[in-house]
Order: C-alpha cells, then sequence, then structure tokens
C-alpha cells in the first residue's frame, strides 16, 4: 500500500475559508505540489455536512451530496461544488498525484424530521452505566434528503439506522448517551468512557443490514464517481474494527485496485493502535499520534526534553510499514478540540524526522507549508487571533533531499539528549547518502559515517555555511546551530 519515499500533504485545515474556493485552488496548484515532491493529497469531506456550505464535512449530513443539490442552505459545500471536485482530482491525477478522500462513516447530524421512540439512557462518562429506565424519546434521526430527491440512492434513513444519540427534546436537559431499543453499543472499539462506540450525532448502527449494504453502495458509487486512490478514514476507535477490513476488501475486489487506507485513531495509548493493527491484519496504516504528542512535548520542553527518547513511543517505530507520519493536523492545530501544538521553533525539526529517516508515510499539514491565519473563539470564552508560520522554504528543502539523497541504509546516532543524529548511505543510484543533525539546547557536533569518502557536504538549511569534507572512510564532523536542525547532503 505504501508509495515508496512517497510524500503525501493534507490539503486543508479546520479553518480553511468557507467560500468555496478550495477544489479550485488544488486544480491550480497540483502541478507546483507535484514538482515539490508531494505524491498524494488528504481532501476533506467532500459531501454536504449539517452546516451546508460552512461545514468542514464532519458533521455528515449526505454522502451523495458533492455540492450538488441545495440542502442546508446551499449548493456548494465548504470547499467548492461536485463539477470543482472531480476537476482537482482529475488535476492532481495528471500531475502525477494520487487523491485520497476523507471517510466519515460512524455519524450523521442535520435530521430532516424529528422521531418518537424507545431508548435508554447512559452516563456520557461511563457508557456501561444506565442512568435511566428505557422511556419515549424524541430525536431528529429521519433524513429523507429532499435537495435530492432519491438521486443515487433511495434509502432515506430512520431511527432504527442507528444506535444511539445524545438529544432528546423530551428529556430535561440532563447529558446523556442514549441507547436505543433492541441495539447494543458495539465491541472491539476504544474502551474510553468504558465503550466509545458512540460520538456524536445519529451513530451508525453498523449490525444493520441496510446500513452495511448501503455504505458498500456508496463506497461504489463514490470510485466510480470521483476515481480517487484511497480513503482516510475519520474517528476509526469508535468504529468495530472489522467492519473496515470487509468495506475495504469489497470495494478492493469490487475495483480491482489496491486502494490506500489510513485511519484515525486519535490516542496516546500505543497499546490501543497496535490492537486495532492486528484487528485489522494490516489492510490499512494508521497516524502515529504517539510521534505527534512526542514533537509536542519537545516543543514546550526546549532542552528538558531527552531528544533520544524522541522515538520511544512512536508507531514508525515498531510499524514503520503501517505508521503515517505527522506533525500536526486539523484537531491539534490551536483553538481545536484536541489543541496540541508543535511550537514553530520544533517544526523543521519534526519535518526533518518524519521526511528524512526510513520508515513511515509522512504528511505535511497545508497550514505549516503555507502558513495560515484565522480567529476562534478559545476555551476561556475570548476570541483569539492564530497566526501559524510558514515553513514552506525548508519544507522543500527536505522533500529534495528525500528525492535526491534520503536512501540506503540508516544509522541512528542518538548518544546525547539533547542532540541526536543519523545518516543515510545512500545507493550506487543514489550515492552520497546525507547527514542530518537536531538540537534543542545549544550548538553541537557529532562525528558521523556517511560511507561516502573524500566527499564535501554542505547544510541546505544554510543555517552551517563552512562545508564538511568526509576523511577516507566517510567520517565527518557536522555541526548544527543550538534549538535547530541541519541536513547535510554532497555538494
Amino acid at each position: 500500500m505504501q508509495e515508496f519515499n512517497g510524500v503525501m500533504m493534507q490539503y486543508f485545515h479546520w479553518y480553511t475559508p468557507a467560500d468555496g474556493s478550495l477544489w479550485r485552488q488544488l486544480t491550480r496548484e497540483a502541478s507546483a505540489l507535484a514538482a515539490a515532491g508531494v505524491t498524494s493529497v488528504w481532501l476533506p469531506p467532500a459531501y454536504k455536512g449539517a452546516a451546508g456550505g460552512f461545514d468542514t464535512g464532519y458533521g455528515v449530513y449526505d454522502l451523495f451530496d458533492l455540492g450538488e443539490f441545495d440542502q442546508k442552505g446551499s449548493v456548494r459545500t465548504k470547499y467548492g461544488t461536485r463539477e470543482e471536485y472531480l476537476q482537482a482530482i482529475e488535476a492532481a491525477h495528471a500531475a502525477g498525484i494520487r487523491v485520497y478522500a476523507d471517510v466519515v462513516i460512524n455519524h450523521k447530524l442535520g435530521g430532516d424530521h424529528e422521531e418518537t421512540f424507545q431508548a435508554t439512557p447512559f452516563d456520557p462518562a461511563d457508557r456501561n452505566r444506565p442512568i435511566g429506565e428505557l422511556q419515549t424519546i424524541r430525536a431528529w434521526t429521519h433524513f429523507d434528503f429532499p435537495g435530492r430527491q432519491g438521486a443515487y440512492s433511495e434509502l432515506q434513513w430512520h431511527w432504527w439506522h442507528f444506535n444511539a444519540t445524545d438529544a432528546n427534546s423530551l428529556a430535561d436537559g440532563t447529558p446523556a448517551v442514549y441507547l436505543f431499543e433492541g441495539k447494543r453499543f458495539r465491541e472491539n472499539v476504544d474502551l474510553e468512557k468504558g465503550n466509545f462506540d458512540y460520538l456524536m450525532g445519529c451513530n451508525l448502527d453498523i449490525d444493520n443490514p441496510d446500513v452495511r449494504t448501503e455504505l458498500q453502495h456508496w463506497g461504489e458509487w463514490y470510485l466510480e464517481t470521483t476515481g480517487v486512490d484511497g480513503f482516510r478514514f475519520d474517528a476509526v476507535k469508535h468504529v468495530e474494527a472489522g467492519f473496515f477490513v470487509e468495506w475495504l476488501e469489497h470495494l478492493r475486489q469490487r475495483s480491482g485496485r489496491p486502494l490506500f487506507a489510513v485511519g484515525e485513531y486519535w490516542s496516546a495509548v500505543g497499546e490501543a493502535l497496535t490492537h486495532f493493527l492486528g484487528t485489522t491484519d494490516g489492510s490499512m496504516m494508521l497516524f502515529d499520534t504517539g510521534l505527534h504528542y512526542a514533537f509536542a512535548e519537545a516543543s514546550r520542553a526546549d532542552d528538558g526534553f531527552d531528544l533520544r527518547t524522541l522515538f520511544d513511543r512512536s508507531l514508525v517505530k515498531d510499524h514503520p510499514d503501517l505508521a503515517v507520519t505527522l506533525v500536526s493536523n486539523h484537531d491539534t492545530q490551536p483553538l481545536q478540540s484536541l489543541e496540541s501544538v508543535v511550537e514553530a521553533w520544533f517544526t523543521p525539526l519534526a519535518y526533518a524526522a518524519i521526511l528524512l529517516r526510513r520508515g513511515g508515510y509522512p504528511c505535511v499539514f497545508q497550514p505549516d507549508y503555507d502558513g495560515a491565519t484565522y480567529a476562534d473563539v478559545g476555551p476561556d470564552g475570548q476570541e483569539h487571533e492564530i497566526v501559524i508560520e510558514s515553513h514552506r522554504w525548508m519544507i522543500d528543502r527536505f522533500l529534495q533531499a528525500r528525492r535526491s539523497h534520503a536512501y540506503g541504509e540508516q544509522h541512528d546516532h542518538f548518544d546525547d539528549p539533547h542532540c541526536i543524529g543519523w545518516t543515510r548511505s545512500g545507493t550506487e543510484e543514489h550515492p552520497g547518502g546525507l547527514a542530518v543533525l537536531l538540537s534543542n539546547a545549544h550548538d553541537a557536533t557529532k562525528r558521523m559515517r556517511v560511507g561516502a569518502p573524500n566527499t564535501t557536504y554542505v547544510d541546505i538549511t544554510e543555517r552551517v555555511e563552512d562545508a564538511v569534507v568526509s576523511d577516507d572512510a566517510g567520517w565527518a564532523e557536522f555541526r548544527c546551530r543550538g534549538r535547530s536542525v541541519s541536513v547535510w547532503v554532497p555538494r
């Protein structure tokens, strides 16, 4: 599934402008991204959300409306129209870039009508503990998609297609997760809150045969309509893991294509990710959340962080072929629910760590590349303006080094808590290799072997101006400025 030396870009963030321009932007930029070294793009959910043209796509309303029907107050989605989406995919493919669609099959929001039925309230903090008896509730569980009028699928969704919700217009306001009569919270999901099957909105009942059939039909329709090359699955820790294996196998067989897949299992518990990989039998990759948290911690702790431990909790350390490595994403960016910021000074160090090492499928976050400015209300109730610094110049240098020099054996030099380094030995086709040094404290030097004797190396970050020459055995003293990264390649 993994592209050799491939690089993914998350081509959006939570605060991407809601002006319907993103698909047109990708059409314009696809060739430049490919030239920089991006080989695939992960695009945001392309279907209509409950907030119409303002919805990021994670508040899923209609999976079949790609910006084609007048629903929820708009025809287009936040990112554009169906026609513009298909044109963007075509432009990416023409540039040699693969396209991964964001798939949310955990929940629906924005129902068109309320329904009345029986359900049992459970403690939102412990879904194994009921806090009341079976009772009558009223919730927005009927989806009839009036703007689409049965195009592409005639299925209308009712309460029996879901297993839980947290909204009840007959309730007194006491927070609860309502488990519908005759339903269950599925097993083989994350154990947070006792059982984390339920996340938000109307939770899909994967046990329902109509639901499984509809999701398979939608997958076939989506592939045929868009021609995407794979999927990013949202919130996989809330869905029974075996469902993804079944759904992917069905689409891979029907399409005759390998179809890349990566899941978002957002957890700092490495054992949970490893369990999911085992349950899905390697049929999909996972984002390396442990590595992200290490980057965020290292950036906050300055020289109080031991760089030798940077990869200790990472997925890429033990499962290099199944880890999608990342620095940040739309959930971790400032003012978001999972805010976990990698500070600007450490961001180049983190990108060197995912782009210039063996193992993992690195993912570049668009705001780290282009920069971003936005405002939102924070946890303190006050509005904050956020500026994310662009690191494009440095990331482009790393991407070039990855294409030209990041080959061959890797030798780690993790012998100093404040300065770590590694080298790549190169190959016959890509001789010379490279050397990388990261420092979170003072200026540093490290003697490392690159394998290319009597070769002149220069620091492509331009932080260190003087060149370095390797000796007869291929060893050299490489240097790095304090709180910085240097990447040494043959001149």
